[in-house]
């Protein structure tokens, strides 16, 4: 059985929302990762606020998992909760939500530099078991600690990896993806990579799309990535060069 699989950060739910639209009703996949994903119920709300309810109805999967990270006061609006999602094609079984070092928080505000109150954002890792005909796959999404220029491993990056391998080393046909917020050649994605194969190893120079960068840091930044389990074969994978986001799309065919 083949199926394709995307992973991309939204960048804040959307802000090139039509354009997303369009890239995925072209590619059309079967399981679609998604972080900084928003799931606002007003209408008013622009589109990128309501992004996991727009995603699911206008490229029609039929099963979806959102997890909210925190919540973001959009004044007369209320808070508006933001977090990682999971699309797919194929029936949801089962989820699981798990943190890694700081909760859900519903009264999360932006105080002061990004570079202060960036890293003390609650983060999460997402897993559905999808059944995909008579085959079960276990899929992972999460958004990494982030740090100000920093894709190196410290303490609660460490942590966080060690969460991550508790939680797919007993499983089956594994597929882990997202924005990690660190670079590939830590000891944190050395762990990841003892259980799963990492499908774009040494071949991407950054996930970062420059046009909507002005730190040129970015131009050689990886920090979104996709895990397999050694039983899943990679049929295609690639990264579209696309202005959909301030990150890059990853897309791969795998066959199992």
């Amino acid at each position: 059985m083949r199926f394709k699989f995307i992973t991309l950060n939204l960048w804040l739910g959307g802000m090139l929302f039509d354009s997303i639209l369009n890239f995925l009703k072209k590619e059309n996949p079967d399981i679609l990762l998604c972080q900084e994903v928003y799931n606002g119920d007003n209408k008013k709300l622009e589109k990128r606020y309501r992004s996991f309810k727009i995603i699911k109805e206008k490229i029609k999967f039929k099963n979806a998992v959102f997890a909210p990270a925190f919540g973001e006061n959009l004044g007369k609006f209320g808070k508006v909760p933001s977090g990682n999602a999971i699309f797919s094609k194929y029936p949801i079984l089962k989820t699981k939500t798990v943190f890694y070092d700081i909760p859900y928080s519903d009264n999360y505000a932006k105080r002061g530099e990004v570079k202060d109150f960036a890293p003390y954002i609650p983060r999460n890792l997402i897993s559905a078991v999808l059944k995909a005909g008579k085959i079960k796959l276990n899929i992972f999404n999460t958004q990494g600690i982030w740090g100000f220029r920093d894709g190196k491993d410290n303490k609660r990056r460490l942590e966080m990896g060690k969460k991550i391998i508790r939680e797919i080393k007993s499983k089956e046909n594994v597929i882990l993806a997202g924005d990690f917020n660190l670079s590939p050649d830590t000891k944190t994605i050395a762990l990841v990579e003892k259980h799963l194969r990492n499908v774009f190893k040494n071949e991407l120079i950054t996930s970062f799309n420059m046009k909507r960068k002005t730190d040129r840091g970015y131009a050689k930044a990886v920090v979104d990535m996709v895990f397999a389990d050694h039983k899943i074969k990679t049929i295609d994978h690639y990264c579209p060069q696309i202005d959909v986001s301030d990150h890059l799309p990853l897309v791969c065919m795998f066959e199992v």
